[in-house]
């Protein structure tokens, strides 16, 4: 082998090893990626003030939610579907997640939906009325929207220690609110659609109303995403 040859050879192994190494940081790096990751909430923590409060929302989102985030991706090798399966399809078969790791996966997969979808279910600037499909749903239910609310606030109100309350399509195609304890879901063993739902646990109202319950489900009308909520329905009655 000449010179000129082993240059070429010296320098086609330099780009082979180079390029080996790109690939193989990507392939790590791709192995790293975490199967779930803290969804954004579409909004700054201080816009559903003065209802909601900004300290409360920064650490329920950052803290509470993201520890559900980091409980799950650490139990990804354990039960692999996690990160494959829909997340409505494993809350609504808890009976096939092996023993080993079916309440870690039922709290804290349970804790990751409540809290995506209860992000979406509120917005800034106030909340809208209901639209006429979901109010005629309503009225028909409860007889109209302020009993509703009523209804709604009991759930929640009698909720003892930690959990959610919600307003759901029920297995007849007919709106019914109840609640559930810590991070359960309405598909568990209830079977429901969840339109609506709201976080009673005191880390979601205890800054801004301490242990007044009630007046945190008043404040938290004021900003329902009743276009969420519109969504929602007819999503559920299809």
């Amino acid at each position: 082998m000449n010179r000129r040859d082993t240059l070429k050879f010296v320098l086609g192994a330099t780009a082979f090893a180079t390029s080996a190494g790109i690939l193989g940081r990507g392939a790590a790096f791709a192995q790293a990626t975490p199967a779930f990751k803290l969804p954004p909430l579409g909004y700054d923590y201080s816009a559903l003030e003065p209802h909601i409060d900004t300290a409360t929302m920064g650490f329920h989102h950052k803290n509470h939610h993201n520890a559900f985030i980091g409980n799950l991706n650490g139990l990804v090798d354990k039960y692999p579907d996690l990160a494959t399966k829909k997340i409505e399809d494993i809350l609504s078969n808890l009976s096939a997640v092996p023993d080993a790791v079916r309440t870690p996966v039922r709290n804290n997969l349970g804790g990751h939906w409540n809290h995506t979808y209860f992000w979406q279910l509120m917005t800034p600037g106030g909340a809208k009325a209901p639209t006429a499909e979901v109010k005629s749903a309503i009225d028909g239910a409860f007889g109209d929207v302020d009993k509703m609310k009523a209804a709604f606030k009991q759930a929640g109100l009698t909720r003892f220690g930690s959990g959610w309350a919600w307003l759901a399509v029920d297995k007849n195609r007919k709106l019914t609110v109840f609640n559930t304890p810590y991070q359960d879901t309405p598909h568990m063993d209830v079977g429901a659609k969840p339109i609506l739902g709201i976080d009673v646990w005191e880390h979601a109202y205890y800054l801004k109303h301490q242990y007044r319950r009630g007046d945190y489900i008043e404040a938290w009308w004021n900003v329902v995403n009743w276009d969420k909520v519109a969504a929602n329905f007819k999503a559920a009655m299809a």
